[in-house]
């Protein structure tokens, strides 16, 4: 990969939120896969490609790990970088939220006590859709592998269809959440994630380690 191109993404805003974010996941991991993948967006637009910027490492360092041919000193790198980007992206699903948090605190909106709550979060559901996006970047390879049978190609065709029609619900399953959360029909309640695994002071074989070593 080159250097990341200073070129800037579509800004995002709340009307639309689900069509804009996947317009912008799809560019980005276009370009990401030409240039090293970085941004320089602020708002949230900025938390959406920090989120979409750890599921991209965490992708590609995944492909790593499953191939015959790496070494097994290699693999515990990657695994350790596996897990540095999943502990980084739950935390950027959390900021997309607290910016919206933020926003309607901003705007006034307080959704009534017995208002019914959604069961994942819009960055929950973004989240999704950056993997999403992820997904049928590299199933379109798929397609244009100049090796591929022509068996393949159909059934990776398949695939897309049904990628294409996951894409569609959930664009508009984020854009219904996001109108509601902002007419206080629905609060917007994070539930944080609390990853142990990552936390010196959680993990047994981590803060046992570090006893030892003392």
């Amino acid at each position: 990969m080159s250097n990341s191109s200073n070129t800037s993404p579509s800004r995002i805003t709340l009307p639309h939120l689900g069509a804009a974010t996947d317009s912008l996941l799809a560019t980005l991991v276009a370009r990401w896969h030409e240039v090293e993948p970085a941004h320089a967006e602020t708002e949230l637009t900025g938390k959406i490609c920090d989120l979409h910027r750890f599921n991209f490492l965490l992708w590609h360092e995944e492909d790593i790990a499953r191939s015959p041919e790496v070494t097994d000193t290699r693999i515990a790198a990657v695994k350790r970088a596996i897990d540095g980007y999943n502990q980084a992206r739950n935390d950027a699903i959390e900021k997309v939220d607290d910016w919206l948090i933020a926003e309607l605190a901003r705007r006034g909106v307080t959704a009534a006590a017995d208002a019914p709550a959604a069961t994942e979060t819009p960055g929950a559901a973004i989240d999704r859709l950056s993997i999403l996006e992820l997904r049928r970047y590299h199933m379109r390879e798929q397609l244009e592998r100049d090796d591929a049978t022509q068996e393949h190609r159909e059934k990776v065709a398949a695939k897309m269809v049904i990628l294409d029609q996951q894409r569609d619900h959930l664009i508009t399953a984020l854009d219904r959440l996001v109108e509601e959360i902002f007419a206080g029909q629905r609060p917007l309640r994070v539930f944080r994630q609390m990853k142990m695994y990552n936390d010196p002071t959680m993990n047994p074989y981590l803060y046992k380690a570090a006893k030892t070593a003392a």
